[in-house]
């Protein structure tokens, strides 16, 4: 976990499969990429996966972000060249996978936004509320991430452990780098110019119960600038939308005939 520390890394799974096409995550506000432990294993069905994490103290821009997952993705390629990239980017890190995408659109086979934090600015109160995070004592951030549970996700769909485990990540990020990181939410911006070069097959999911962010109206607005998107609405889930039970991410991908003819197929979920 040192090296998580120093610099952004990508945390692998298990089961490295060069062979297979590369899925990088870039993961929500906590940074730490493990909380896509539940949808690892359905992925491993079709690729190879990644997980980017972001130390704990990181402070730097969107672009820094941006060079070090690109960085990150030249090294994996490196070792197995020919392969396809999928590029997913969650809440937070539905963001920064735009900030990604629109720096390198020709590395990217697919990209999946997933409630993208991108809709921060259509809540004017979460932007008046987290400039007035900084004024907190810091002793205070504890019982505010427990506060915030029930927005960030939608706990009835979710077991136990993974309610506990969400509590516990969002307790590990210090208050330093969340007053940070929300500003870079304020401050995002990515133009429909640069959102129009994303010419490769898009596919925008949003949880119809997300109490956090308008996810819905976000993903509507973002397909209607690119070129070539897909809009998918799951109809009960929250903003932590992969935490839950019933979600499959690689299920979605494939029923949404967002895979490759050379993918395995899975039994859908009834």
């Amino acid at each position: 976990m040192l090296e998580v520390e120093l610099k952004p890394c990508f945390l692998s799974p298990k089961r490295v499969q060069l062979e297979y096409p590369l899925f990088v995550y870039l993961p929500g506000l906590d940074g730490t990429g493990q909380l896509l432990r539940s949808q690892t294993a359905g992925l491993e069905a079709g690729f190879d996966v990644r997980c980017l994490a972001i130390p704990r103290k990181d402070l730097t821009s969107w672009d820094a972000l941006a060079d070090s997952v690109l960085d990150l993705i030249h090294a994996e390629l490196e070792k197995s060249s020919q392969r396809p990239v999928y590029l997913c980017g969650e809440s937070f890190g539905g963001c920064l996978a735009m900030k990604v995408a629109v720096k390198a659109p020709q590395l990217f086979k697919r990209i999946i936004l997933i409630n993208p934090a991108s809709a921060f600015h259509l809540r004017p109160w979460l932007n008046w509320a987290s400039q007035l995070i900084s004024c907190l004592p810091e002793f205070l951030y504890d019982f505010g991430a427990l506060g915030l549970l029930p927005f960030l996700a939608s706990l009835a769909r979710m077991s136990r452990s993974d309610r506990q485990e969400l509590l516990k990540t969002m307790r590990t990020v210090p208050p330093q780098t969340v007053i940070w990181r929300l500003s870079l939410l304020r401050e995002f911006d990515v133009n429909s110019e640069q959102l129009r070069c994303l010419t490769q097959p898009v596919l925008l999911i949003a949880g119809a119960g997300d109490r956090l962010l308008p996810s819905v109206a976000e993903v509507k607005r973002i397909a209607d600038i690119l070129p070539n998107a897909k809009t998918i609405i799951l109809p009960y889930s929250g903003h932590a939308c992969l935490l839950e039970e019933d979600t499959n991410l690689y299920e979605i991908l494939q029923a949404n005939n967002f895979l490759e003819n050379s993918f395995p197929t899975v039994k859908l979920s009834v």
